[in-house]
């Protein structure tokens, strides 16, 4: 079982690195926050090899969480790339040792331009540790069992660039409604951008009667309308004040009662659930599987009348896939 041990071990120590840099976390980085908030323009993240590839992870966060990124190959800002970095723009520049060759044509044009740089290195007296807002990536030891491969070092500067850009969601008051915005396709989108009101049956679809409608009408509807199976009971105002299911009429008729002699309001339960047409769709399928209800009526809160706008059915959320 030596592979699960090492595995453990290696999980061990890089957990605990986190957890190092958890208690090392200062005024430095709230600075640094509040830069990236401050920030009109762009992050430009910089840096190479392992903490390259690091750096590109950063910089697709920080753009899907609304703010607006890019990432800069070192090696080829000296060949004209430098261009990307504008007068409003940020740096957020990434090297263990501080002294990496290739991010130096940037610090150098940064400090021309007195553009903000914000560093990931674990020696403060660096070159680029002494270059702008320091953030300690600093590890005890690697996880590589030879104390080469860039494990516990990476995973720490990846962990820092997750708090950074959550930090800034939490600042800029960073939604749900934002974040689908960001994300429309997959089901990840279909879950955060579909409303209520994209899915709800409507006009003729719409099951409603009067609640002294007498049952043999309700039934009708109940079996003929777009969304069978239920009907709401509306009263004088036009408000729904009930609403009738299949349900209530097994259990009128396990009591050995004819609902065919009843008015709708004699069978309906009353004060149904409702849901606000602009409600995401998602929290439909909540309160659905919360109440173990198969319809929910639609209403728009924005209006005073609380009319009934819609209807929608659990299995239309099923289709949406929005599981």
């Amino acid at each position: 079982m030596i592979e699960i041990e090492e595995a453990r071990r290696v999980l061990r120590v890089e957990a605990q690195s986190i957890l190092d840099v958890v208690e090392r976390l200062d005024q430095n980085f709230k600075s640094a926050v509040d830069k990236m908030v401050a920030c009109k323009g762009k992050v430009i993240v910089a840096g190479i090899g392992k903490s390259g590839l690091v750096g590109r992870k950063i910089s697709s966060t920080l753009t899907s969480t609304g703010t607006p990124s890019l990432f800069l190959h070192p090696a080829e800002s000296s060949h004209g790339d430098l261009g990307v970095i504008g007068d409003q723009d940020l740096v957020l520049a990434i090297s263990n040792s501080g002294e990496t060759e290739e991010l130096m044509p940037i610090l150098h044009f940064v400090a021309r331009r007195n553009i903000p740089i914000i560093v990931m290195t674990s020696k403060p007296s660096s070159t680029l540790g002494r270059a702008g807002i320091f953030l300690d990536i600093s590890v005890k030891e690697e996880a590589c069992s030879l104390g080469l491969a860039p494990t516990s070092s990476s995973t720490v500067t990846m962990a820092l660039g997750d708090a950074l850009a959550m930090s800034i969601l939490k600042v800029r008051g960073f939604g749900r409604e934002d974040f689908a915005e960001f994300h429309p396709a997959g089901s990840l989108g279909r879950r955060l951008v579909l409303r209520v009101k994209d899915l709800m049956h409507t006009g003729g679809g719409l099951p409603l009667v009067k609640s002294r409608d007498d049952m043999a009408k309700v039934l009708t509807l109940m079996t003929s309308a777009e969304v069978r199976g239920v009907a709401g009971v509306l009263d004088d105002n036009d408000r729904l004040c009930g609403c009738i299911t299949d349900g209530d009429l097994r259990r009128r008729l396990e009591k050995n009662k004819n609902p065919l002699t009843d008015a709708a309001e004699d069978l309906m339960s009353k004060s149904p659930k409702t849901i606000d047409q602009n409600e995401m769709a998602e929290k439909a399928l909540f309160v659905m599987e919360q109440f173990q209800i198969q319809n929910l009526f639609v209403v728009d809160k924005a209006s005073a009348s609380l009319k009934p706008v819609g209807v929608i059915h659990l299995q239309d959320l099923l289709k949406a896939k929005l599981r």
